[in-house]
């Protein structure tokens, strides 16, 4: 079964994007690093601007359906339908066909590591009944963990009227899958996978770019820019930086490295910036 991509290789599709929407006006910039342990904001900038969430809106797809496999209502194994909704959605996807299967393990690892869209649908479809209902399930997850200034519409981050997010509720996010999903959370360094015997591989690039970078999420539109949510190891901590808003992923991937050496090398860690913690200790949410 042939796998469907839609862009080349790095340095190619950074060409097509300067070439192609140099005109676009990507969202605005924005960033925020904060110690996972404490949920101390260590530095931040425009982390309350509401933001287009492109892929990220995938960390949540997988909360939730890590919550259904730890209350068992949801299996590894299981075979979920392809409605013709998933089959016909847009690259990136793993490709089966309408009335075909996926298990959840593919599911999840072809969202990990493609942001497989197909996956995401199918699973909104199986735990939601609908994606639309999914939707409404995740907008209730995020104000539940905090999130106040996110709204979802779809399970896959695809443009929608009205999907937004900020950096500082995609730290939140984060912050909350390595705390309440411990045995999963390994999953997101995953840099390649196979399905049906097909390799993939994927593009969060910040896996290979800096020491102790063990996740998450990558995420891309044309109405938002490049946006990454990055878990990082460093002396015996986790620290969780968000970067969303710019014009190439290299851009994105530059800025991200930019601050972990500014502040996790240079040992400004210690001295967190000035106002509250988000909810990032456990027991907060």
């Amino acid at each position: 079964m042939a796998l469907t991509r839609h862009v080349p290789k790095r340095l190619g599709f950074g060409l097509l994007i300067f070439l192609t929407t140099a005109s676009v006006a990507f969202a605005e910039q924005a960033e925020i690093l904060v110690n996972a342990a404490t949920g101390a904001v260590i530095e931040a900038r425009n982390e309350e601007a509401r933001i287009r969430p492109a892929s990220l809106t995938k960390m949540m797809t997988l909360y939730l359906t890590f919550e259904a496999l730890g209350r068992g209502t949801l299996s590894w194994d299981e075979q979920i339908p392809v409605s013709a909704r998933a089959a016909g959605t847009v690259p990136y996807k793993l490709g089966p066909p309408a009335g075909a299967t996926m298990s959840v393990r593919e599911a999840v690892n072809g969202i990990i590591v493609l942001s497989a869209n197909d996956a995401a649908i199918a699973l909104a479809e199986r735990l939601g009944g609908t994606e639309d209902k999914f939707a409404a399930m995740m907008t209730a997850k995020a104000r539940r963990l905090t999130m106040k200034n996110t709204v979802f519409r779809n399970a896959t981050g695809l443009t929608a009227d009205g999907q937004l997010t900020t950096a500082r509720d995609m730290a939140v996010l984060g912050l909350a899958l390595s705390q309440h999903f411990p045995r999963q959370f390994p999953m997101f360094s995953m840099k390649t996978t196979t399905f049906r015997g097909k390799p993939l591989t994927g593009h969060n690039y910040m896996l290979d770019l800096y020491p102790g970078v063990d996740g998450i999420k990558t995420g891309y539109t044309s109405a938002s820019g490049y946006n990454v949510v990055t878990s990082v190891q460093k002396a015996g901590r986790r620290y969780i930086g968000v970067v969303m808003g710019y014009p190439t992923d290299k851009a994105r991937d530059q800025r991200m490295v930019a601050l972990f050496r500014q502040y996790l090398d240079g040992g400004s860690a210690a001295r967190p910036a000035a106002g509250a913690a988000i909810g990032g200790a456990v027991g907060l949410y």
